[in-house]
């Protein structure tokens, strides 16, 4: 491995998948306030991928390295969001959730992690839920699993990859206040999501950004392997 002398953000290539979403738009905003150059993989994206399939997020990484040489920061904040029950659940629903949620990270962190490595540093932050610990529905079923998967890729990845410079983390939202959850959420489970948290106010895309913007600094030299729970402290952990 050959290390390179600590650059600064704005000599940093930041890929955020979901960039198109109200979360991910918010972190490519906070990033791009930071210095960082930031690169949106989205279904209509500066790179367009259906991240639901391998080939097609393989070409978006493939992309990516050939339009601007490097990722020094991959975030992944792109999520499917399909819901069945135990009983209702069917293999085309559980493949896809977890195409779009777990194996498109895994496809984008292969991509990029050997230039992470050879240049001594790298970011990756998976975008989780902190439904993983507080499951508020049967039928999120497959969308918590997935959220869980990518927990433990995490903790594996932070493993793996330390000694390259390179450090893997999750930020795991609770529910936050976006024009998507709104469609399916009412003020009364709003209400209810923040009398529940130790900070009573409903959250907001910002506060994801934040800690995500956190993680990409060079303020969080020492951190890899850990969860940041953005939710209000509805989780303690």
């Amino acid at each position: 491995m050959s290390v390179v002398p600590e650059s600064k953000a704005t000599e940093r290539i930041a890929v955020v998948t979901g960039g198109a979403g109200a979360i991910g738009g918010a972190i490519v905003a906070a990033l791009q306030a930071g210095g960082h150059r930031v690169v949106v993989i989205d279904r209509d994206a500066e790179i367009s991928a259906d991240l639901g399939d391998e080939a097609s997020t393989r070409r978006a990484a493939v992309e990516v390295l050939d339009r601007f040489g490097r990722c020094d920061v991959l975030v992944h904040a792109a999520a499917a969001f399909d819901t069945a029950t135990l009983a209702d659940l069917d293999a085309a629903t559980w493949r896809h959730i977890q195409a779009v949620n777990v194996e498109s990270a895994l496809w984008l962190a292969q991509a990029f992690t050997p230039g992470m490595a050879e240049r001594g540093f790298g970011r990756i932050v998976f975008i989780t839920s902190d439904t993983f610990w507080e499951p508020p529905a049967p039928m999120l079923l497959p969308y918590v699993a997935s959220k869980g998967a990518l927990v433990g890729i995490m903790r594996t990845l932070a493993r793996a990859l330390g000694s390259d410079g390179i450090a893997v983390t999750a930020v795991a939202p609770g529910l936050t206040d976006t024009p998507g959850s709104r469609t399916v959420n009412t003020d009364v489970q709003f209400d209810a999501a923040v009398d529940r948290q130790a900070l009573k106010r409903r959250l907001t895309p910002a506060d994801t950004a934040a800690a995500v913007a956190f993680l990409a600094s060079d303020g969080a030299a020492a951190l890899t392997g850990q969860t940041l729970c953005a939710d209000g402290g509805l989780v303690l952990r």
